[in-house]
């Protein structure tokens, strides 16, 4: 099968061995045997995270990321509560923005998009407003390539009485995480993006305790109720509606790959994939736009050349025609695009990619 280097943000370039997988005979998903697969899956997700099975549970959904941002947004947010979101960039804004069309009552804390949240101001609104339930933030900015302060936020949030939520979609199994000392309560992900898996999984882990007590909270949305799902999987071992078949059988052996290659081998692939990206930029006199102290090591947003000449979409189409997505960025007003080191990709991938790359601006 043609092999693409996927460096957008997700999905990402998979194995032809889970690609394969989604090729099974065709079963009604509620089946116990399928149900039993989904199980599996529920636990596999925890020992990514290194998550208690006592403490912690993984709930799945049938959509993509978003949907669990949506679902932790409008399930974890008690009556009369607030949600403070730690805000800087586009993916915490898309949460703001879930929160806005439910009419819950938030506060958006808002910092640049090319910096770490202050956390003295952080702090500063948690004292204030007391009425705060929930802080929510995202590890990894994606459109960045900024890695935020989860363990302090945390911190601060539990400090005062909150709930904290980790939009983890591009760290999780990628960067270890151990969900314990990181102080989350609460993250998700989504199958195409760090387990390599396909599109149409996405999960919520989070602390089981809370997810029960939730069910005394209002219920905004039905599809994506957060306790409606655990509650249904946990009487009956089957999600409330249909599943994505083929992409939880894809699931399944992504997650045999991931153990196999183990948790730091992995992260050390993608260092060493994404050295190799920093390595290219450089010699080539391209600016990234995030220093590297506080960058996540999985996403490089470069700034456009200085040039009248640039064009990014002929250059985003002369590499893809030869194998190779670059994909655009998300900093408002500044030209940028990005290179991401996601999935199944090594160094030698980028090595190939900027030799690519050159050609594209000669051409």
């Amino acid at each position: 099968m043609k092999r693409n280097i996927l460096l957008n943000p997700g999905p990402a370039t998979t194995t032809d061995t889970v690609k394969q997988a989604q090729v099974v005979p065709d079963i009604c998903p509620r089946e116990q045997e399928f149900g039993q697969i989904m199980a599996d899956i529920s636990h596999d997700l925890l020992k990514i995270v290194h998550a208690d099975p006592k403490e912690y549970s993984a709930v799945l959904f049938c959509g993509s990321g978003t949907l669990c941002m949506d679902v932790c947004v409008n399930s974890l947010v008690p009556q009369g509560k607030k949600i403070l979101f730690v805000n800087n960039g586009a993916y915490s804004s898309r949460a703001v923005d879930i929160a806005k069309a439910y009419g819950l009552d938030y506060i958006d804390l808002n910092f640049p998009v090319d910096g770490l949240p202050d956390l003295a101001k952080v702090a500063d609104v948690l004292e204030r407003e007391s009425d705060i339930a929930v802080v929510y933030t995202t590890h990894q900015e994606t459109g960045t390539g900024i890695l935020n302060p989860i363990r302090e936020i945390g911190a601060l949030a539990h400090n005062h009485g909150a709930v904290f939520i980790v939009d983890t979609t591009s760290t999780l199994a990628m960067l270890p995480i151990d969900i314990e000392s990181e102080n989350i309560d609460f993250c998700m992900a989504s199958a195409q993006k760090g387990i390599q898996a396909m599109t149409g999984l996405s999960y919520v882990i989070g602390r089981t305790a809370i997810i029960e007590e939730s069910r005394d909270y209002p219920v905004r949305s039905y599809y994506c109720n957060l306790y409606l799902q655990y509650d249904y999987f946990r009487k009956n071992g089957q999600m409330h509606f249909t599943p994505p078949v083929q992409t939880i059988y894809s699931v399944q052996q992504a997650l045999k790959e991931y153990f196999a290659e183990g948790e730091q081998v992995k992260w050390q692939r993608h260092q060493a994939a994404m050295a190799e990206i920093h390595k290219g930029l450089q010699e080539l006199g391209l600016r990234e736009v995030i220093p590297l102290e506080i960058q996540s090591g999985l996403v490089a947003a470069v700034a456009y050349p200085d040039t009248p000449q640039w064009d990014f979409d002929r250059v985003h189409d002369y590499c893809y025609e030869r194998g190779f997505t670059i994909y655009p960025g998300k900093m408002q007003n500044q030209g940028t695009f990005r290179l991401c080191v996601l999935g199944a990709i090594t160094a030698d991938d980028i090595k190939a990619f900027f030799a690519v790359f050159q050609q594209a601006l000669r051409a």
